[in-house]
């Protein structure tokens, strides 16, 4: 199978994790999720959000704290709070810890990814960083504020972009409602809800060769 390389390089990702998570939690729904094969020819780096998380978290019991969150919105979701502090918090740490390739987002995380690049294709975010070659969306929606939502989706995205979207995920509108923001979105559908789905191997939703040859195809063939 291919290795992800980029100029004799791994493809370095930065990871973005859901709502009220952390750096921590998504790296464990990552790793002990996707195989080997394809994680180990990645570069990923799971940072944590900016701000701790106001309220209860849907992991706790399941994951240890702390948790982070990205931004806060209120009761109908229109206006935001702290997000330009976000896009900022996130730019900061690209430039400090070095070049990334792209993005890969679960849920909060994937709806601000989709957001980084749609921004920073208009001149908005991520201006002091290279361009990010694609993003990886999983369970990911849209920003509902119509100022964000003219400033992430008014031109269509050209960035190449994997969209993971669960059957069952109670977000699964707004993810499709998404993917109209896209040029040319690639889709994998899976059975289950609002989480990182498996792949490979066989007990794993996805477990046809073809379905990871195609990830890698994906993302191990951006230049």
């Amino acid at each position: 199978m291919t290795t992800a390389m980029v100029g004799g390089k791994k493809l370095r990702v930065l990871c973005l994790h859901g709502f009220r998570t952390s750096g921590a939690i998504m790296k464990d729904q990552v790793l002990g999720k996707w195989p080997e094969c394809l994680t180990s020819n990645l570069d990923l780096v799971f940072l944590d959000a900016p701000f701790p998380a106001e309220g209860r978290s849907d992991v706790d019991g399941l994951f240890p704290p702390p948790y982070y969150e990205w931004y806060q919105f209120d009761k109908e979701a229109l206006l935001y709070r702290n997000f330009d502090e976000c896009l900022k918090y996130v730019e900061d740490y690209m430039i400090e810890q070095g070049t990334f390739d792209g993005l890969i987002g679960f849920s909060r995380g994937g709806t601000l990814s989709a957001a980084l690049a749609g921004m920073q294709a208009k001149g908005i975010a991520l201006q002091r960083v290279p361009k990010l070659k694609f993003v990886v969306i999983i369970g990911g929606g849209l920003l509902l504020s119509p100022d964000l939502q003219e400033k992430a989706y008014s031109a269509k995205i050209e960035s190449p972009s994997l969209h993971f979207i669960g059957e069952m995920d109670y977000l699964k509108p707004q993810s499709e409602e998404l993917l109209g923001s896209f040029i040319n979105p690639l889709i994998v559908s899976h059975p289950r809800g609002h989480t990182v789905p498996r792949l490979g191997g066989t007990y794993f939703f996805f477990s046809s060769c073809p379905t990871i040859v195609f990830i890698h195809l994906f993302m191990f063939n951006l230049s």
